[in-house]
């Protein structure tokens, strides 16, 4: 008798509805997850879908891990200066397509409502600034390095997110100069 952990069918189907769910929650948001349509989607019935993941949120969560562990970021070469912008412009380029931002805003949105929420919104964070976080981390002190990640990170929500302008390279390099000529200013106060 085989456990239900090794049961293939059974990681099918888990696979198979997660697939469904990250689908659904970068086409549609957290308001397109539903157990109805992410059995739809899946070709399961709910009541196999409830049985798996009780709640909206247990989908959501399960989904959202998937899309965290499959991130992937350009590799860096080692100049800070092309490393930065190559990963600026496949940030901007994961929010301009439209699924990173649905899901930070359905994160932000229910943070305040629960541990999990926040959780996944820190996963979400962690994973997509990892990149730069390591970029940054090989070439600058360590009191710059979440400064620099926030003013380049969070002026590329603004510009793509919240101003619906693209980020073009012209943007990225100036952004990149910028946050550079910040941080050698204040080296050279300390």
């Amino acid at each position: 008798m085989t456990s239900e952990a090794s049961d293939p069918r059974v990681a099918r189907t888990r696979r198979d509805v997660v697939d469904a769910t990250a689908a659904l929650l970068v086409e549609r948001g957290w308001d397109g997850v539903t157990h109805a349509e992410v059995a739809r989607h899946a070709g399961y019935s709910k009541a196999t879908v409830y049985t798996h993941w009780p709640t909206r949120l247990d989908l959501i969560s399960a989904a959202i891990e998937q899309i965290c562990d499959v991130e992937h970021h350009p590799p860096a070469t080692g100049d800070l200066r092309a490393d930065l912008r190559t990963s600026l412009l496949d940030f901007a380029t994961d929010l301009s397509d439209g699924h990173l931002d649905r899901l930070l805003a359905g994160v932000v949105e229910r943070a305040d409502t629960s541990e999990v929420v926040r959780a996944l919104r820190t996963r979400l964070y962690e994973t997509g600034t990892a990149g730069l976080r390591s970029i940054l981390g090989a070439h600058l002190d360590a009191v710059d390095v979440e400064p620099s990640l926030a003013l380049l990170t969070g002026a590329l929500l603004v510009r793509v997110t919240f101003e619906g302008v693209p980020a073009t390279e012209a943007f990225v390099d100036d952004l990149v100069t910028r946050v550079l000529s910040a941080v050698e200013a204040r080296r050279s106060v300390a």
